[in-house]
């Protein structure tokens, strides 16, 4: 993955990250609701994005093999905990909930993918030089 794409990869990241931030901490009681989610897993959810922005943010402007490995590593655990929250309030969560919950570690399971790839020819790159 050339460096270009990468950077825009890690941008929608990082933008994404930010929009989940926004409506998950501004919103919590109607997204709560919508989602049919325990208001604290929204919450919880959201104030995770804060961080994950920031440095999805820097890796963006200054892309470095151990920054991104650990931004994989996090979109890792961010599908696996989905996951886990979709078990865990299966039966409570709304149809919108289902699909938002689906759709998003999806999404992100997409971005791991990318960034996983941008990491590997960073290090080759890094190799060549």
């Amino acid at each position: 993955m050339q460096g270009k794409y990468l950077a825009r990869t890690l941008q929608l990241d990082a933008a994404s990250c930010a929009l989940f931030f926004g409506l998950f901490v501004g919103a919590t009681a109607t997204v709560a609701e919508l989602l049919g989610l325990p208001r604290t897993v929204v919450a919880a959810g959201g104030w995770i994005c804060l961080p994950a922005a920031v440095l999805l943010a820097v890796a963006a402007a200054r892309p470095s093999k151990p920054l991104l490995a650990a931004l994989v590593f996090a979109n890792a655990g961010w599908v696996l905990a989905s996951v886990a929250v979709w078990i865990a309030w299966f039966g409570q969560i709304t149809l919108l909930g289902h699909v938002v919950l689906i759709a998003q570690a999806l999404a992100v399971e997409l971005f791991l993918t990318l960034e996983w790839r941008g990491m590997k020819a960073l290090g080759a790159a890094d190799a060549r030089a």
